[in-house]
């Protein structure tokens, strides 16, 4: 066994308790890294697991967590939307700072990547961004969960079946995505940015990640996952490939950081 996870938590700042898992390398620490998740999923998604233990094979300090309202973090699911997300990100780099270090990888999976790009720049210590999967907007994806059920849309809102589970979504949710300009946000992002995206992707279709791409300004990369699915769930070689080019990529742009063991 190479590293160490513990299960850590933290408040948000509506002072509700947040779940993570932080995985710590057993010898030196190159650097931090701060995941986030996708939209619905969670901390124990499968292909998020075995990206950050690879990342810490790797000598990476990685914390992973479920946002406000999914898995094993308190709130209200239904309440939370994108501005939350990125305030939950804000809470999460506060926590890894103070026991650890302040995170210099951030790494976001599908809307979770959405909410690190926009959070990215209020964010001293990231030197490089990761994205897998992510929407080039959120205003279409407003549009396609409305569209799923237009009940959405409504004061009472409605309940859509994700990934196997069913959830209660509000007409704040959509509101919130239609008032984020992703495009912007990425043509004004400081940091290098790497992008990962599938032509195979039904979720999230191919060309949300190569206007990803167009819109970024800057340093950018965009890397193809021929014959993946959006999950990354049907071929483990699939996260190897992606850890691989992943930790590669971010080394060329963070120095080795001091390193604290927690107490």
């Amino acid at each position: 066994m190479s590293r160490k996870s513990t299960r850590v938590k933290f408040e948000n700042q509506n002072g509700q308790t947040l779940v993570g898992i932080l995985d710590l390398p057993l010898n030196d620490v190159k650097f931090s890294a701060l995941f986030a998740h996708c939209f619905t999923c969670g901390k124990d998604l499968k292909a998020l697991v075995r990206l950050s233990r690879l990342m810490t094979q790797a000598g990476i300090a990685v914390l992973r967590f479920d946002f406000t309202g999914l898995n094993d973090s308190a709130g209200d699911f239904s309440e939370t939307n994108l501005s939350t997300n990125i305030a939950d990100v804000q809470s999460a780099v506060t926590f890894l700072s103070r026991t650890i270090l302040p995170p210099a990888l951030l790494v976001g999976h599908s809307l979770g990547g959405t909410a690190l790009t926009i959070a990215a720049n209020d964010i001293p210590s990231a030197r490089a961004l990761i994205t897998i999967a992510s929407p080039s907007s959120t205003k279409r994806l407003a549009e396609f969960l409305s569209a799923e059920n237009p009940e959405i849309d409504t004061p009472h809102g409605g309940r859509i079946t994700i990934g196997g589970k069913e959830f209660l979504l509000k007409q704040q949710l959509l509101e919130n995505l239609r008032s984020h300009d992703v495009e912007t946000a990425l043509a004004n992002l400081k940091l290098p940015i790497l992008m990962f995206h599938s032509p195979q992707d039904q979720t999230l279709p191919y060309h949300w990640g190569l206007k990803m791409f167009n819109a970024a300004g800057g340093n950018k990369a965009f890397v193809t996952l021929d014959g993946s699915d959006h999950l990354l769930a049907e071929r483990p070689e699939d996260v190897e490939f992606v850890a691989k080019i992943a930790i590669n990529w971010a080394e060329r742009y963070i120095k080795q950081q001091d390193f604290t063991k927690p107490q």
